[in-house]
């Protein structure tokens, strides 16, 4: 069984550099989600191809390979990546691309009406971006942001292959140590399940949060409050019409 020394020594630190996996894989991948999202929507075919380019090569590649080849090969062009942020740099670039379409898809969605709003006050394509079009597609992107988060956490088990000695690591060693598979693998799975608990917990009051900063109210059971704006358009409760840009 597992020893109170090995947990202290090996679990609790191999907790703490999941978390740690995560949060800087996220940061990195967020980066390249908007970095990428918003290439993909510009209005040069030159950005967006490039963007798509990126987007079709690292949605295409396998994770765990990358991984490999950023710790192995790198090396030989005389780069050498520590564990940790190969691991970091191959999640981070691959959720990272998968985040891109999230954000435009999202941006896509928004309403051309009050795409039409902003040319009509004549703002730069930068202010329609950041006054108009990403705080109305921002809630729309939490919750598959929510969804690929989840999955990264998860995917961080891929840098114990690489001898980052997080959680899954410890786990492998104490069952090599103690010869029990399935309250190890157990315990593991528990722990998985309560850090990706958190995570759509905060996520989801990162979401009320993105709709409270448009007027949107969260949904009754009888429906979305609806209300018809000046140029006759069906919006949600609170949101601002057409006209109402500011």
């Amino acid at each position: 069984m597992m020893s109170s020394e090995f947990f202290t020594t090996w679990f609790l630190p191999g907790i703490w550099v999941t978390i740690q996996v995560t949060v800087y894989a996220a940061a990195l991948g967020a980066v390249v989600a908007f970095g990428i999202g918003l290439a993909r929507a510009s209005q040069y075919w030159i950005v967006r191809f490039l963007a798509g380019v990126y987007f079709e090569i690292f949605r295409g590649t396998s994770a765990l390979v990358l991984m490999f080849w950023m710790f192995f090969a790198l090396p030989l062009f005389g780069w050498q990546l520590a564990p940790m942020w190969a691991g970091v740099s191959a999640l981070g670039l691959t959720y990272g691309a998968y985040g891109s379409e999230v954000v435009r898809g999202s941006l896509a969605a928004v309403s051309p009406a009050q795409k039409e709003a902003g040319i009509a006050l004549n703002f730069t394509r930068w202010q329609r971006l950041r006054l108009i079009e990403l705080p109305q597609a921002w809630p729309e992107m939490v919750p598959p942001f929510n969804n690929l988060l989840i999955e990264l956490m998860k995917g961080t088990a891929l840098v114990s292959v690489i001898t980052v000695a997080d959680m899954t690591f410890a786990g492998n060693l104490l069952r090599l140590g103690t010869n029990e598979t399935t309250p190890v693998y157990t315990l593991l799975l528990v722990l998985y399940f309560v850090l990706a608990f958190l995570i759509t917990r905060g996520m989801r009051v990162l979401e009320r949060k993105a709709k409270a900063g448009i007027g949107q109210q969260p949904e009754k059971r009888g429906g979305i409050t609806a209300k018809t704006g000046a140029r006759g358009e069906s919006l949600q409760a609170g949101a601002p019409s057409a006209g109402g840009v500011r």
